[in-house]
């Protein structure tokens, strides 16, 4: 064994730099899940392909030579221990954003949830457990402000304080947002509400997961069909892609004006980012002046 196959080896690194406890954890989990499967017909034999070639030369990796062994059954273990694990896992986050934590399926609950008046969608709000968020929660944060609204600002979810308090964004964030809002002759106590797609604090203040999202969601929609405002102003990244159904970067939505459901959506940065990142507060206030003008329009 040479030096650095000797190196590779200590670090448990094997060819390729495939960690040699990753593929016998893979190949141990498949053989659990496969045990309960029963074997499927076998799959016709493939066509002969034609000699690979090692990149940048033209010499073909026969199947005799050392790489092309080594590297046929690294790639035989991976395909074979990983895809069987993939296609569960990604059957069961499937399956647990297809169904809430009482078994009734999602767009049944959806459409219930969407027939709500606004305090029997409170109440729901309140006694939601449609997923594993109600476990730790303080309380859930349904919104706050006027309910015939002007602007309605959508953030992400609760945090620390939101939770012990029972309404969004306050702390250091909220003062900020209160603070932008002013700065465009709007107030959360007169023209303005405010709500999160969340409603449900996540652990540690973690990023919101897809099947959190697809469970709660429902609830904002219904408050913005309810609620009608003349403009939604969203901030943060999950706010935004929710409401716009895209995973672009809130720099590349900045500055135009979307729709939801006909209603001019305005996208900017979360004022939490705004905390960390000082030097964006002035794109913040293009997005403020975009909101007042986008308004101002609405207001005739």
């Amino acid at each position: 064994m040479n030096a650095r196959s000797e190196k590779l080896s200590a670090l448990g690194i094997g060819p390729f730099w495939l960690r040699r406890e990753l593929l016998a954890e893979l190949r141990t989990e498949a053989a659990v899940a496969q045990a309960d499967t029963p074997p499927a017909q076998a799959a016709p034999a493939p066509e002969t392909a034609a000699p690979a070639t090692l990149a940048g030369h033209g010499t073909p990796v026969g199947h005799g030579t050392p790489i092309a062994r080594t590297a046929q059954k690294l790639l035989e273990q991976v395909t074979r221990a990983a895809n069987p694990l993939l296609q569960q896992r990604h059957q069961q986050t499937l399956q647990q954003a297809a169904r809430t934590a009482d078994g009734a399926p999602a767009d049944e609950r959806g459409a219930r949830i969407a027939m709500l008046d606004w305090q029997a969608l409170q109440d729901e709000v309140a006694g939601c457990r449609a997923c594993g968020l109600c476990e730790q929660r303080t309380q859930t944060v349904f919104g706050v402000g006027q309910t015939r609204p002007e602007v309605v600002v959508v953030g992400e979810a609760p945090g620390a304080e939101e939770d012990r308090q029972g309404e969004p964004f306050v702390g250091a964030a909220g003062q900020l947002l209160d603070n932008m809002l002013k700065a465009v002759r709007l107030s959360r106590r007169e023209q303005v509400y405010i709500a999160n797609v969340l409603k449900c604090r996540p652990p540690g203040n973690r990023n919101p997961a897809p099947a959190e999202v697809t469970q709660c969601s429902v609830f904002l929609d219904r408050q913005l069909t309810l609620l009608q405002p003349q403009v939604i102003f969203a901030v943060g990244r999950f706010a935004i892609s929710h409401l716009l159904g895209s995973d672009a970067p809130v720099s590349a939505l900045r500055g135009k004006v979307h729709e939801w459901r006909g209603i001019p959506v305005i996208v900017s940065y979360h004022p939490a980012y705004l905390l960390r990142n000082l030097p964006d507060k002035s794109k913040a206030w293009s997005d403020l002046l975009l909101l007042e003008n986008t308004l101002a329009q609405k207001r005739g």
